[in-house]
Formats: structure tokens, sequence, C-alpha cells
């Protein structure tokens, strides 16, 4: 066994065993919030410490990134390997009993993704990606669609807790709106990338995400032959994740030009922005 498919073995045991957690506890944990309508629960507590333990006793020396993590626990951990963790990616979901929402674990060597899986527990989806290896749901290989037109697209967009007038993601929703088939949030972008990558959304936004809320889709899109960039059309970077997604590069570039320009509408056949 090679050390991908051991890295992916891991990932995708410790996704699931966090899965579990939120499962159970779903409807009997305490809430707060940690901010303004950002909501944490016991859940997402129980749940990262299950997969830090899990990786953490296969892998020592591997740094550890979790979204509850303390702010000063992970500077001092100075490994090229990183397992950036969500342990619960739709925390607002969970708290209402909405059934979308995942447990996302990703390892990273340096600025690359080597693998990743989120984990929807209430649909028993699993869906894992390994670099080279190819998407997968649930043990299927899966491809993105092969959407070329807007005009054609199920969006999908992910909105910072509190959205300003002025927020990017909203400003770049407003855009999408008049011009893409559908528009879609699932309120985790987790799911929302996971989607992407088995061809159910065509393309997606996300301004304010953090590192371990994109990297297992980020390795899920481009692993079932999406397009990832930042919104801005630069590298994608994990460490800075603002993110834009597509599953064809024809899509990707109309989506581009429209969330960064003044477009005033697409030509309905071929699907070319007029201005």
């Amino acid at each position: 066994m090679n050390m991908t498919t051991e890295y992916l073995k891991v990932c995708e045991y410790a996704a699931r065993k966090g899965g579990q957690v939120l499962r159970e506890k779903l409807g009997s944990v305490w809430v707060r919030e940690k901010r303004r309508a950002d909501l944490v629960t016991e859940a997402d507590f129980v749940s990262q410490e299950t997969i830090r333990e899990i990786v953490q006793n296969v892998f020592p020396e591997h740094a550890f990134l979790g979204e509850e993590s303390e702010p000063t626990a992970e500077p001092t951990q100075s490994s090229e390997y990183r397992w950036m963790v969500d342990p619960l990616d739709g925390t607002t979901n969970f708290v209402h009993g909405v059934p979308l929402f995942a447990s996302s674990v990703a390892l990273v060597r340096g600025k690359d993704v080597l693998c990743g899986t989120i984990y929807n527990p209430m649909i028993e989806e699993c869906f894992t990606a390994a670099a080279g290896h190819g998407a997968f749901l649930n043990g299927k290989r899966i491809h993105v669609s092969q959407v070329p037109r807007l005009a054609d697209a199920l969006a999908t967009v992910s909105f910072p807790t509190m959205s300003r007038f002025d927020s990017p993601d909203l400003l770049a929703f407003m855009k999408l709106v008049p011009f893409a088939q559908a528009i879609r949030r699932t309120g985790s972008t987790a799911i929302n990338m996971a989607y992407l990558a088995a061809g159910r959304f065509d393309v997606m936004t996300s301004y304010g995400a953090y590192c371990w809320d994109v990297a297992a889709g980020a390795i899920l899109i481009r692993e079932a032959g999406g397009i990832l960039t930042a919104p801005d059309g630069s590298a994608f970077d994990i460490d800075s994740p603002k993110t834009l997604a597509a599953a064809t590069e024809p899509l990707h570039r109309q989506v581009l030009e429209m969330i960064n320009g003044e477009t005033e509408t697409i030509h309905e056949s071929t699907g070319t922005i007029i201005r």
C-alpha cells in the first residue's frame, strides 16, 4: 500500500468517525455564539477531538489545524504535512436540524492537498479523493458536469456568517442571479464543493472561507475534472482560500469575467458575454 492510499484511508476513517459523532449528538447539545450568528456546539468540539485522535495516533509528526483549535495551539507545529479539519461544516444547519452538514478532513503537504474526505452522516454520503487517483462518492467514481454555458448552470454560493451590503460574496451572487439557470445555497461550503465535484452544481464562489472549509473540496473538484482558481483568476492558494470553481473551462471563463467585470448580458446561443 503506497502512502497516498494510506493517507486517504485514515482521512476517510477519521471523517466518518467525526460524522458519527454529529449524527449521535444532533438535537442534544449545547450551543453558543462565537460571534454574532456564528454558532458553535458541543458536537463541533467532540467531533474535532475524535478526528484529531485518529490522525495523530497514526501520524503523530503531522500538524493538525482544526476550526475549533485554540488560536495558539497550531503555530508551534512545523511539519510540512498539515491535517485541515472542519469537524462540522454547516453548524447553523445542524443546530436547526437541517440535514445539510458534514465533517471535512484533508491532508496538505506544503500548498498541495494530497487527499480529502467530506462526509454527510445524515444521508450517508462520503466523498473522497486523493491526488492522481480520482474522486469518488461512496466508492463510485464521480465527475463534474459538462455544462459550458452560465445560462445552463446551477450555481452555488457561500456567504460569510454576517454578510454586509458590500460583501464580495453577495456582490458575486447579485451578478450571477440574472444569468445563471438557478442559484442554490446549502449553508455548507464543503457540501457545495462536493456537489460540484459530483456534477450536481456547475459553478461555485466563496470569498470568506477558511482553509479547513475548502481543503477537502479542492482536491475533490480537481480530481473530478473541475477548474479551481481564486475569484480573480489567479492560482488557488490553500492558505488564502478565496475560491472560484467551475465544471468546465468555458463556464469558468464566463463566470470569471462576469464577477470581475461590468457585464450587461450574455448571448443566448453562444454564452458569450456582451457589454
